[in-house]
């Protein structure tokens, strides 16, 4: 096992005998060879792409396939075995449809590759197929790695919009071409580059179909004060990201007395109308995915688990736990997307909350709508001196030291300066009282990591108004990472241009000396130091 696809690499190198994670040796290996599996498929369909021929299906198959490897999704090694033969199996009627128009088979083992007949074997294949076994130069297997870790942040953002009916070839025809490549051995530092830059811009298409399929179907995030205490009743707690899995399992609660409450990333749902119109969708309980071990133990009803951040369920609400979509862990009861009757009848049976509990409300649903429809009092508000700077303060939460950085970073930000926060990152600091600003709260919760590309077209929209680039507005990035949806995100802000992120808690572990000075040198990239330091070297 050699896994350092995360911030939380074990002494800051890789995860070796058991992943920080709670990932065990064979999930690692299983995971490396679904990836192997999807570099081979991906190998005859680039070459197919070049022939005109894609299939949608294979391409929706290639995001749920490489989704189901980021951080935190799936646990559980028997799920990974129907991708790898499926995997194999879209790639050899691939083949079949271009053996006619005289293209062969790639001339790689990738694309040779038949998957083991049992666990132990399919286990040995990943094993043998590492992805760290990439290059011999070592900055070239650093960008490979890269490349690869924000492919699987793309193919999430991606997985997340076609669920939602928004898709488009081009995103997986990227994929494609970059899991391909990191097979090949002839491309030179400069090639990589330009990939890690276009995975970028895939990944700003994927978030806008998302934010597309978001806001089409559920309309625009609207400020919404969500209650974080509770009230006396049955209950469900959804975690994840998933909109469309909320969606469904209000509508399957209506009328059956269930109260359903949100948990991690799943609080900026709040914000959208159709999902807030329901009068059961009562408000948000708990912090960041780090912290569900305790809050979920702590937790009186049954618990949905969508999307990315499971961790290791204690045996106390091991029976009380669901997991759907590409989510997995052992001895958890998985239910499809589209029945949570055993979601249900669990709540059901257990007593939910036995009083009701004031403790007050938190603000979301300040996505670009929202900030853009009272754009001319921002802009009358720094035209006047009235607010000095912007923070975008977000990303990931994690549970390595450090990151209470971002808690004082956001106290000791002057009282005219405003805070814009997206993803679980704010779970550091989503309930303090920062006050506002003629009227503009200081805080303003864009949403979910999967909102960034809100973010993106506020910073594009005050550019345009201030009639200058992004990098000349009062705007600083202050950003934690944590998986491999922020590395995507990450090499987005990059390929728009966007310099001088501050960037932590720690750097990632596949990042070599050279390229690091790369970014550093090309983009201003600054690890984070105190927010003391930070604060002043940005307002001086």
């Amino acid at each position: 096992m050699f896994c350092n696809q995360c911030e939380q690499t074990a002494k800051g190198t890789a995860c070796t005998a058991l992943g920080v994670c709670g990932k065990k040796p064979d999930v690692a290996a299983l995971q490396d060879l679904v990836i192997y599996a999807c570099q081979g498929l991906s190998c005859v369909a680039h070459a197919a792409a070049q022939k005109g021929v894609t299939d949608k299906d294979t391409d929706l198959f290639l995001y749920k396939a490489v989704f189901s490897t980021l951080t935190n999704v799936n646990f559980d090694p028997e799920r990974f075995v129907p991708l790898i033969a499926k995997a194999v199996e879209l790639r050899v009627c691939l083949q079949a449809k271009l053996n006619p128009l005289g293209v062969p088979a790639p001339d790689c083992d990738a694309a040779r590759f038949t998957p083991a007949s049992d666990l132990d074997g399919l286990v040995a294949q990943g094993e043998a197929h590492p992805l760290t076994a990439l290059d011999p130069d070592a900055d070239i297997a650093s960008l490979k790695q890269t490349v690869i870790y924000g492919v699987k942040g793309v193919a999430a953002y991606a997985d997340h919009a076609a669920l939602l009916g928004q898709y488009d070839a081009g995103v997986a025809a990227y994929i494609y071409e970059a899991l391909a490549s990191a097979l090949r051995t002839d491309l030179d530092l400069g090639a990589w580059v330009d990939l890690a830059m276009r995975c970028g811009t895939a990944n700003l298409k994927a978030m806008e179909l998302l934010d597309a399929g978001n806001t089409g179907t559920y309309g625009h995030p609207v400020p919404t004060a969500v209650p974080i205490g509770h009230r006396k009743g049955k209950a469900i707690l959804v975690s994840g990201h998933d909109l469309k899995d909320l969606e469904t399992l209000l509508k399957a609660t209506q009328g059956k007395g269930i109260d359903i409450y949100t948990h991690g990333e799943m609080l900026p749902t709040h914000g959208y109308p159709k999902l807030k119109a329901y009068p059961h969708f009562f408000g948000h309980y708990g912090t960041a995915w780090q912290n569900q071990i305790k809050e979920f133990g702590a937790f009186p009803g049954a618990i949905l688990m969508t999307t990315n951040c499971i961790q290791k369920p204690q045996a106390s609400y091991l029976p009380n736990i669901f997991t759907t979509g590409l989510v997995g862990w052992p001895g958890a009861v998985h239910v499809g997307n589209e029945d949570f009757s055993a979601v249900i009848k669990r709540a059901l049976e257990l007593p939910g909350f036995t009083d009701d509990e004031d403790r007050g409300t938190v603000n979301v649903g300040f996505g670009r709508n929202a900030v853009l429809g009272v754009a001319g009092a921002v802009i009358d508000a720094v035209k006047a001196g009235k607010i000095r700077h912007f923070f975008l303060v977000g990303g990931c939460d994690g549970a390595k030291p450090g990151r209470n950085y971002y808690t004082e970073f956001v106290e000791k930000a002057p009282k005219d300066t405003v805070i814009l926060t997206l993803a679980c990152g704010k779970f550091r600091f989503f309930d303090k009282q920062l006050g506002e600003i003629g009227g503009i709260p200081r805080l303003l919760d864009i949403g979910q990591c999967n909102d960034a590309y809100s973010a993106i077209q506020i910073a594009l929209a005050l550019a345009g108004a201030f009639n200058c680039g992004v990098n000349e507005l009062p705007l600083s990035l202050i950003l934690s990472w944590y998986e491999q949806k922020a590395v995507a995100i990450l090499l987005t802000l990059l390929s728009l241009g966007i310099k001088n992120i501050r960037l932590g808690p720690s750097l990632p572990a596949f990042i070599t000396p050279n390229v690091l000075d790369f970014l550093v040198n090309n983009f201003g990239i600054k690890p984070i130091t105190t927010p003391d330091e930070d604060l002043k070297a940005i307002l001086g």
